[in-house]
């Protein structure tokens, strides 16, 4: 989840002209269909641009990419239909939401073989969002987690739960998600309930709290959560793990005379999935398909992966990666030993509103 928060949208085209090609069967079997256009939407810095440049030259398809920042922000646009996409990427509870809206065409997989790559753990994991894996297929995963500065955290101090961030000693060194979602995970997993309460008590409960916390709090971030952190600003964040190749890059491309480490709290998390799914009112579904495989050819998913560097469920793209990667559990922990951990549910348009109004209130005191 490349962020579900409620800031500004983004959109810009990337997609220049295609090299049309004529009919014929790429390295892999893949129908060429020399002609076309495909509508992607997806989210910013999420792709690696010169994969959008090999498709267009196999496929002979133009790709036209528009970017979103957040699921809040991209479901509108595609429930408005004025303009039409062909493939979009949301995160799990956002699919959840579109399916039952009727707002999602069925998959044909005989276009999309390389859905063999897909780890069976996360079609299997899809399905708390995609009962019947009709609608999706996985692009990344990762989990949400606190990443601390340990020249500004004692050892005795570390961080081993979400309770951590509500500590006076780290008074003006927490940042928070900019995210309804995510921020009410971090508060409703802290005092024991599940991040898809739907009971308004608990709910309550949980914005009291993240009131609480707020005169503690330095900022509530998106993307500049990674860079504050890197950049020695705050002692303590809220952060996606697929930020943590980049960030240990930095830390050792600027010689840094601190490390920044990553810890799961005991309460549990937020394991979530992005994935490709393709609007009811796509004018160009076929080629739709098209992009779906192609992203998941293993060396393809590689690419991707070591461009935006969130963890991939592609399992032919992970037995490229070198041994230190797959070994990296902050960017891929052991999923099965992740204790207390969900993945978001669409909870209906009664109790989004309920989220909605309560984190207004979190955010006007």
């Amino acid at each position: 989840m490349k962020k579900n928060t409620f800031a500004l949208f983004s959109a810009f085209i990337l997609g220049a002209s295609a090299v049309l090609g004529g009919c014929g069967k790429s390295s892999d079997g893949q129908s060429q269909n020399g002609a076309g256009e495909v509508y992607v939407y997806n989210w910013g810095e999420y792709i690696d641009e010169e994969v959008i440049s090999m498709f267009e030259e196999e496929t002979g398809i133009k790709v036209i990419y528009d970017m979103f920042e957040t699921n809040e922000d991209m479901y509108p646009v595609i429930e408005a239909g004025g303009r039409t996409y062909d493939v979009v990427c949301p995160s799990d509870y956002m699919i959840q939401k579109m399916a039952e809206n009727n707002m999602l065409a069925e998959i044909n997989f005989e276009n999309v073989p390389n859905v063999s790559q897909i780890d069976p753990e996360y079609m299997e994991r899809s399905k708390s969002f995609d009962p019947e894996n009709k609608y999706s297929v996985p692009y990344c995963w990762g989990t949400v987690g606190i990443l601390y500065n340990t020249s500004m955290v004692a050892p005795e101090d570390v961080p081993t739960r979400w309770s951590d961030l509500w500590k006076e000693k780290f008074s003006g060194e927490i940042l928070m998600q900019d995210s309804v979602r995510d921020a009410f995970m971090v508060a409703l997993k802290s005092l024991g309930y599940s991040m898809n309460s739907e009971n308004e008590a608990e709910l309550q409960e949980a914005r009291d709290l993240l009131i609480q916390q707020k005169p503690l709090v330095q900022a509530y971030v998106i993307d500049q959560v990674r860079d504050k952190m890197i950049g020695g600003e705050a002692a303590l964040g809220v952060i996606y793990s697929g930020e943590m190749l980049y960030i240990q890059e930095e830390v050792k491309a600027q010689n840094l005379d601190y490390d920044l480490e990553y810890v799961i709290p005991e309460e549990g998390t937020n394991v979530w999935i992005d994935s490709w799914v393709i609007p009811a009112n796509a004018k160009n579904k076929e080629n739709a398909e098209a992009w779906i495989n192609f992203l998941c050819r293993p060396e393809i998913a590689k690419m991707n992966f070591e461009y935006i560097t969130y963890p991939t469920p592609n399992k032919g793209a992970f037995d490229l990666l070198d041994e230190d990667l797959k070994n990296n559990k902050a960017l891929f922990p052991d999923i099965d030993s992740l204790d207390n951990c969900e993945v978001f549910q669409y909870l209906g348009d009664e109790a989004d509103s309920i989220y909605n109004n309560l984190w207004k209130e979190v955010k006007s005191k």
